[in-house]
């Protein structure tokens, strides 16, 4: 890694396996550096987050920089894990995307109100998944100014 260059601790919450997979092989072929640590429900993203449980360890589960957050899940679902980040005082400042294959509307409204920072729909074919991959690093990863907090 070249002197200078930012680290983005990245939290991908997802419980479809092939999906992780997927995003996991995207971010290998986009040539994404950042740590990426996965969890594969709401109330695992939120024990996560607030170091709860198997997570109480901060060396092994930092906070992270960037979130990637998937709509639907098991336990808590995407949108209440959101409205729990944004409520708290230590975790709002985290940039939360929202990925889902939902076009509804009323799921865009939902996250925006509940302060997800971009809302973006997985593409079926991976060739499109890598490059919304690479559109999420260089924004998130390259362009975006994190707090000084998320960084390695």
């Amino acid at each position: 890694m070249a002197e200078g260059e930012k680290v983005v601790r990245i939290l991908l919450v997802e419980d479809n396996p092939d999906d992780v997979r997927i995003t996991q092989r995207a971010l290998k072929e986009a040539k994404v550096i950042n740590q990426l640590w996965v969890v594969g429900d709401g109330q695992e993203a939120l024990d996560f987050l607030e170091h709860k449980g198997q997570y109480q360890d901060k060396s092994t589960s930092p906070k992270p920089g960037l979130i990637l957050l998937d709509i639907n899940l098991p336990k808590v679902n995407g949108l209440e894990v959101l409205k729990k980040i944004k409520e708290s005082p230590d975790l709002k400042k985290i940039p939360t995307v929202m990925l889902t294959v939902s076009r509804r509307d009323e799921d865009v409204v939902k996250g925006y109100n509940s302060g997800c920072n971009s809302f973006i729909q997985k593409p079926v074919e991976f060739e499109k998944f890598v490059e919304v991959v690479k559109q999420i690093e260089l924004y998130w990863g390259l362009l975006n100014i994190p707090s000084p907090n998320c960084l390695q």
